[in-house]
């Protein structure tokens, strides 16, 4: 009865915005069109190039990697100094943002990873790739690079943590459930399914860098004739149809509601004046790092775009603090993820987890900007 109330009054809600919105308002065809643009620049340069290949890689790890190994690196019951480490850093050969890491970490979620590893794997994962701390430090300095891809790493361990001891009874649960299905089992070698992750993984990076066309499309093409050699040579095909059925299943959960965020989030990049933010984060104090840090976890920022638009508030006059804090929060957060993990984590997880990355994140840039 209650889940009825809530989609009468979503209804209620859709009704009277639809009824009174001012369709004749400049303001709002501006955001209307923003929302769908964001919505068909996504579409162009992510969904086919990201999120498809991060679909499949995280059907892969659900169908073929055995639970056994997620266990003992990540698991509820592995060593903190082994798992947290692990999942801290795993992120920094990824080239991925805030939205296309969510399928990764459903992954090794569903798999039986701790959710303390598991929170920090997503949280990493778009913070502190590669292609992103090199082009943060060429744009906008060196000290903001290494201050990013330092505090990235400590927070994701703290926050890991702290989720860890407030949720204990997930990871117990997790752990019961791993013991019920350890019968499973692939009959294909370690080695056999590492190359299979290897070759969808190098897909994803090399789409995801800045490089030659003629360079990036063949390197993936070779990725993905070795890849169709191990699916039709060393698979069985009922283990296939079950990597796709997984992957088609992830997609399914996750990319309307994606898609949804992404249209929010360029509506209200629309209805908030950039004055507002600017003057919001024109110092280092706890007022203009929260600012950030809330704002840049309600903006959607692509993959690497987060350092052109930094760089030019700084030019604008937003501080050195606030800067880092809107990496920080900018990247691992977004409109889009967050109500796709409501989804998967449910509201109490969530809402924990956006607001110790939002507090960890504050002080990280105070503490950056008082250097």
């Amino acid at each position: 009865m209650k889940t009825e109330w809530k989609k009468f009054g979503a209804l209620v809600i859709a009704f009277l915005v639809f009824y009174f919105l001012p369709m004749d308002s400049a303001m709002v065809l501006q955001a209307l069109q923003k929302g769908l643009f964001l919505l068909q620049d996504y579409a162009r340069k992510h969904v086919l190039t990201c999120l498809v290949p991060a679909f499949f890689i995280a059907g892969a790890i659900t169908v073929f990697v055995k639970k056994e190994s997620i266990l003992k690196l990540l698991g509820p019951t592995a060593k903190k100094y082994i798992a947290y480490p692990i999942a801290s850093v795993s992120g920094g050969i990824l080239a991925v943002c805030s939205c296309t890491i969510l399928p990764l970490f459903v992954g090794i979620y569903k798999r039986g990873a701790g959710i303390g590893p598991a929170v920090a794997f997503l949280f990493t994962g778009p913070a502190i790739n590669v292609t992103a701390i090199f082009l943060t430090g060429n744009a906008v300095g060196w000290d903001f690079a290494f201050g990013r891809l330092i505090a990235s790493v400590i927070i994701a361990i703290l926050v890991g943590l702290l989720m860890g001891v407030l949720f204990k009874e997930h990871d117990e649960r997790n752990a019961e459930n791993f013991l019920m299905g350890m019968d499973e089992e692939k009959p294909y070698s370690n080695w056999t399914v590492f190359f299979f992750l290897v070759l969808q993984f190098g897909i994803l990076i090399v789409l995801g860098l800045r490089i030659a066309p003629v360079i990036k499309w063949s390197t993936a093409g070779v990725f993905f004739i070795a890849l169709l050699y191990l699916i039709f040579f060393k698979f069985q095909r009922v283990d296939t149809n079950e990597w796709i059925s997984e992957a088609w299943n992830l997609t399914k959960k996750i990319l309307p509601y994606l898609f949804v965020g992404i249209f929010v989030a360029g509506i209200i990049d629309v209805m908030v004046p950039d004055e507002w933010i600017r003057a919001a984060v024109g110092k280092n104090n706890v007022f203009g790092n929260a600012v950030a840090s809330v704002s840049g976890a309600l903006m959607y920022f692509a993959t690497l775009t987060e350092v052109p638009i930094i760089e030019t508030l700084m030019k604008m006059g937003m501080a050195r603090g606030p800067a880092l804090t809107l990496f920080l929060t900018g990247n691992s957060l977004s409109i889009p993820s967050i109500i796709v993990l409501f989804q998967l984590m449910g509201k109490k997880k969530t809402l924990i987890y956006i607001i110790l990355i939002c507090s960890f994140s504050t002080i990280a840039g105070m503490l950056f900007g008082s250097l």
